[in-house]
């Protein structure tokens, strides 16, 4: 089956629902454009709208520690939503939210889709256990971060933009796959070269292209293999991978 989404402009989170669930929240949703690069909300900023990933736009939570160094805690994509989780009102976000790969996201204010949970026990639902699934992702992060190899940590992440882009074509260049990382810039260039001589990828300027996904996965950790093996569970076919 292809990765690719059945629409370019498709969240697979909204597409869980029933029509009679969506037609509650698409009458709120309006649609903007993200390039990459772009934040959606920094640490203390208040919460007050969720956007939901569609197609192959991709983001990602980061954490800044006191010495600048910014590490990645989740990537999200048209599997989920940023800010989705937030309930009665705003409140000051954590976490920097970031856009990694530009494109279009839907988005609703938070007190429309309050409303329409109370509506909808389905939509309650949903976004509850959506919660759920995020929660496990961050586990899952902070144990791989913590005992998993630069080259597995590295082949894990290019494998999950891959999957949620959709595309071979990830829009990350070295150094910041680097800072998401962690790590420095000459370990990161060290593992590319290392998959680069492999013939696992190339890199171009601005952006890696992933030449054979299944032998990266071979490289990577099994974290991406238990969250959304936790996906599949909780929110089953909305996790995005290469069969569907």
């Amino acid at each position: 089956m292809s990765p690719f989404p059945p629409h370019p402009n498709a969240s697979d989170l909204l597409a869980a629902l029933r029509p009679r669930e969506q037609a509650l929240l698409t009458r709120h949703l309006s649609d903007c454009v993200l390039d990459a690069g772009a934040v959606i909300h920094k640490p203390g900023d208040a919460v007050d709208h969720c956007y939901l990933p569609t197609g192959a736009a991709l983001c990602s939570y980061i954490v800044e520690l006191d010495d600048g160094t910014a590490i990645e805690t989740m990537l999200i994509g048209r599997e989920g939503a940023l800010g989705g989780f937030v309930s009665h009102g705003s409140i000051p976000a954590y976490a920097r939210a970031e856009v990694l790969h530009g494109g279009l996201f839907r988005r609703i204010a938070l007190h429309e889709l309050e409303a329409a949970k109370r509506a909808s026990p389905a939509i309650a639902n949903l976004f509850a256990c959506y919660a759920d699934c995020m929660m496990a992702q961050v586990f899952q992060s902070i144990a791989c971060n913590a005992v998993h190899t630069i080259e597995q940590r590295a082949a894990k992440w290019l494998g999950a933009a891959v999957d949620r882009i959709g595309d071979a074509n990830v829009t990350m260049r070295q150094d910041q796959l680097a800072a998401m990382m962690g790590i420095g810039r000459s370990y990161a260039s060290r593992v590319l070269q290392r998959f680069k001589h492999d013939g696992l990828l190339r890199t171009r300027r601005g952006g890696i292209v992933v030449l054979d996904r299944d032998a990266l996965q071979n490289r990577a950790c099994s974290c991406n293999v238990h969250v959304s093996a936790h996906f599949e569970r909780v929110l089953g076919g909305v996790y995005p991978d290469m069969e569907g």
